[in-house]
């Protein structure tokens, strides 16, 4: 455990978010009155408006809560489902290959991935109704006033999203974002110039049609989007240019409640999200790590990268091979959590044999956000959420992107990950808590496609075992191997790269500073109160509530 900072009062709540615009909105709402969950959901309305690529209203998410009053947890499982009216053939005939970097399938026309025949049901909407429902003091309508607000006074293009914007996509075997946003009326109004070129940094965006989209639902509630006008009217544009999402798949999107897997950790109880969440990953990863006396590694050393290594390597294949909608396949939860599992993993690793996966070695995208948040009273809320791979399409009159989930799922039939009418896609998001004496210390989360399980580990390991505050324990260097290839940030020495490479690692140093995942998260313990972290590469913020 850290030591406590006394120089600095101690905050009544904290909020933790990418986008500054939002996690100021969170932290308002808590200054005037609002519990965690309030500040969570008027926080990611806001990410919706100011991060478009990244979530909104039209995607799906995951949310961990804990409550101090029952000491219970519950998890808002939200995960984008294939439409009724999919089959498992539909696209076999398109099909080209896998991307690259293993984040979806290349089908020929970009049809999984952009434009209305890309979008999956949109659930987020029911979880965060749900949610609020349990545990809001906040009116629902009082919380979409801060992204209205945004949406009609504007926000500017801050550097990571125009960095997201022009990512080349291309090289992975995905349609580029910038090309995306030309595909519809609304995306070009919005987001590009009068020379139909990306705006650049600084420039305002206003999104009165997205002010009014957001003040229905505020207004009316959810069923506005799910069985009302607004459902009926982006189904009409969605089928009319060719997509699949009806209203009777509106309807039957409902967010389920789960139970969270749980792992201890020396000590500590680490509770996270089953699959097809990717908490499974990191609660593997930790039971085979407790195996090692990290203490007698020197922090971020050959020898600890190589262990690190290992276990992600081992983890990266079992959730390649495992994980999926346990609705539809067995997802093997027990056997991979069990300490006859993890004993065998650990041997393997001492014996020196080194894990392979099939994985390319190719870099991952990166487009989802996250939110935490720590009330007064001890609430704890961490809320994981995304477009999945952003479809371009921006539904008429209404503002908004929605997902390009299908993206995601196989075009041929006969996989875990094939195309079903319902099944929900897997995801890699993990919103975690970790428990000591079972009060909550440590809640954190990441966007980052396959590299949000690596860095949630790192973190929790460099809070747990090292004993770093939170911020120190994001901004420290990290590594992934969600391949046989093992990348390293490029504050990783060169003499420790040269000592991978001399113990048969292929290496490779990313020219960021600050690389792999952007996460954020808040720290509890009683000795030095509440502090937050937030990812240096991205644009966001901790903001203490005093």
């Amino acid at each position: 455990m850290p030591k406590p900072n006394r120089r600095l009062p101690r905050a009544n709540g904290m909020i933790v978010a990418p986008q500054p615009e939002a996690a100021n909105a969170g932290a308002e709402v808590l200054a005037n009155g609002g519990n965690a969950m309030d500040a969570i959901l008027a926080c990611a309305l806001v990410q919706g408006v100011v991060d478009p690529l990244m979530c909104g209203v039209g995607g799906f998410g995951i949310m961990h809560v804990y409550d101090p009053r029952t000491k219970k947890q519950t998890v808002y499982v939200g995960l984008g489902a294939c439409p009724k009216e999919a089959s498992n053939t539909m696209w076999q005939d398109r099909y080209v290959g896998d991307t690259v970097d293993g984040f979806g399938y290349i089908v020929r026309d970009f049809v999984n991935e952009s434009g209305a025949t890309s979008v999956s049901t949109p659930i987020i909407l029911d979880v965060f109704r749900r949610a609020h429902e349990a545990f809001g003091k906040w009116s629902w309508n009082d919380l979409f006033q801060p992204a209205v607000d945004v949406a009609n006074d504007g926000w500017i293009i801050r550097p990571h999203v125009y960095t997201v914007i022009n990512q080349n996509e291309r090289k992975y075997g995905r349609l580029n974002y910038g090309e995306k946003l030309g595909i519809t009326e609304g995306g070009r109004k919005l987001y590009l110039d009068t020379q139909g070129e990306v705006k650049k940094p600084g420039s305002l965006v206003q999104n009165p049609d997205m002010a009014r989209t957001l003040a229905l639902i505020g207004r009316e509630g959810a069923d506005v989007f799910f069985k009302g006008s607004l459902g009926e009217h982006i189904t009409s544009e969605i089928r009319k240019d060719g997509g699949l999402v009806s209203m009777a798949d509106l309807a039957d999107s409902v967010a389920e409640l789960a139970d969270p897997i749980n792992v201890t950790y020396r000590g500590r109880r680490f509770s996270s999200v089953p699959a097809p969440g990717g908490g499974l990953y990191v609660a593997q990863a930790l039971k085979v790590l407790e195996r090692f006396d990290l203490a007698s590694m020197k922090h971020n050393s050959p020898e600890y990268i190589a262990l690190l290594a290992e276990v992600m390597k081992i983890a990266t294949r079992d959730k390649d091979t495992s994980f999926a909608d346990p609705r539809f396949t067995k997802v093997p939860t027990e056997h991979l959590l069990s300490d006859a599992y993890a004993d065998q993993c650990a041997a393997l690793i001492r014996s020196g044999e080194k894990v392979l996966t099939k994985r390319s070695g190719r870099l991952d995208s990166k487009h989802t956000t996250h939110v935490s948040c720590v009330d007064r009273d001890g609430l704890v809320v961490s809320l994981t959420h995304t477009l999945g791979n952003p479809s371009g399409y921006v539904v008429q009159d209404t503002g908004m992107m929605m997902n390009g989930a299908m993206s995601t799922f196989d075009p041929r039939p006969g996989s875990p990950q094939s195309i079903a009418p319902g099944k929900r896609r897997s995801s890699t998001m993990c919103p975690s808590i970790v428990f000591e004496d079972e009060k909550p210390v440590l809640t954190l989360g990441a966007p980052g496609a396959s590299w949000i399980g690596p860095a949630v580990l790192q973190v929790t390991l460099n809070v747990l075992d090292w004993g770093m505050d939170i911020q120190e324990a994001i901004s420290a260097a990290r590594v992934v191997a969600t391949s046989n290839m093992v990348d390293i940030s490029n504050r990783i020495s060169t003499k420790s790269e040269r000592a991978l490479n001399d113990m048969g690692y292929e290496t490779r140093r990313s020219h960021y500073t600050y690389a792999f995942a952007g996460v954020h998260g808040i720290t509890m313990w009683p000795e030095q109160g509440l502090q937050g972290g937030a990812d240096p590469q991205r644009d966001g913020m901790a903001v203490g509530v005093f």
